[in-house]
């Protein structure tokens, strides 16, 4: 064997043992990286801690919230919508025992820590949560209470700002990107129904009625289901454009300030002997609305209870159905 010939393997093992040497500091490498991400906390990258104002002041999330409690109805549905963890919430106000049908399986392990105007507050703590939601309108008393219990977070109310309170949910579950893609959904969604609509019945006017057991009431543009209706481009009666009240209430007198060319007509829980005495009245039967056959009878738990996206959406399915236009879905 010549020189040349012994010296090949020699090199060729030197070649195998340096690429060897260089593989196995690559791979430490990635290793002490990878161990150096596993100690970055995932709370950090997720945009936590952070401290997040709302209607009660000021409230610091060390972490993403994992346990969520939520006491109002409309604020349950937001933490659905949002995909979040939610361990307890109100499901029971008034005659309605348990959490609404069309949240499905996203409630199937949530306990119901109603009801609305008093929950249970033991029941809460046993939850263990690292997150309460609700509203100064409905227990500003009980705030200091929660929040001894968890990190609590107060939105002023639910019907006129519930588009802004889902945002806000979103910016306290870290889930912003997701609460700002669902509203622009359900907005482009409402339009293209509300042209739809237009189209098929140009310079038409839309009213909300709604019967309880105490008074009996229009509803109107700073609603919920106003709110809606104004998403979707439809007109208002006149009288009951630019008003800064929540609603009108009226007594079977005033029959005549509900009348439009559409009348949406709802019953909550205790008003079907109001709705009876009104739809008896000579005045009611006068209605353009019901002169031109032209009074749909909707869902109060949808239309009315709900302030929700998913309300939102049921409201549209009826609307699309109503005028028999396309869902846009």
């Amino acid at each position: 064997m010549n020189t040349l010939t012994r010296r090949r393997p020699a090199r060729f093992a030197a070649a195998v043992l340096t690429a060897a040497m260089t593989f196995a500091l690559a791979a430490c490498g990635g290793a002490a990286d990878d161990k150096s991400d596993a100690k970055k906390p995932a709370a950090a990258e997720a945009g936590f801690p952070r401290t997040v104002t709302h209607d009660k002041g000021k409230t610091e999330l060390k972490a993403k919230p994992k346990r969520v409690v939520a006491l109002d109805n409309s604020l349950v549905e937001a933490v659905v919508a949002l995909d979040a963890p939610l361990v307890g919430g109100v499901g029971s106000y008034r005659d309605q025992k348990g959490f609404p049908p069309y949240l499905g399986d996203a409630v199937k392990n949530t306990k119901d820590v109603g009801p609305l105007d008093s929950p249970n507050l033991e029941a809460i703590a046993a939850l263990k949560p690292d997150l309460i939601v609700s509203a100064t309108v409905r227990h500003e008393d009980l705030y200091d209470q929660l929040n001894k219990i968890a990190p609590t977070v107060f939105v002023a109310t639910t019907g006129p700002i519930w588009k802004e309170n889902v945002t806000l949910l979103g910016q306290v579950l870290g889930e912003e990107e997701k609460a700002k893609a669902k509203l622009t959904a359900y907005q482009t969604r409402a339009k293209k129904i509300g042209d739809a609509i237009n189209a098929k019945n140009p310079k038409q006017t839309y009213s909300l009625v709604r019967f309880l057991d105490g008074p009996t009431r229009i509803y109107l543009p700073k609603t919920f289901s106003g709110i809606i209706l104004t998403d979707m481009g439809l007109a208002r009666p006149a009288k009951q454009q630019d008003q800064k009240e929540f609603n009108i209430e009226i007594s079977e007198e005033q029959i005549g300030q509900a009348d439009a060319d559409h009348i949406f007509m709802t019953t909550f829980s205790g008003g079907e002997e109001r709705k009876k005495k009104f739809l008896a009245n000579p005045l009611w039967k006068r209605l353009n609305a019901v002169q031109k056959g032209q009074v749909h009878e909707v869902e109060d738990a949808i239309w009315m209870t709900s302030v929700s996206l998913q309300g939102a959406d049921l409201v549209l399915d009826d609307m699309a159905k109503i005028f028999k236009v396309d869902p846009a879905k």
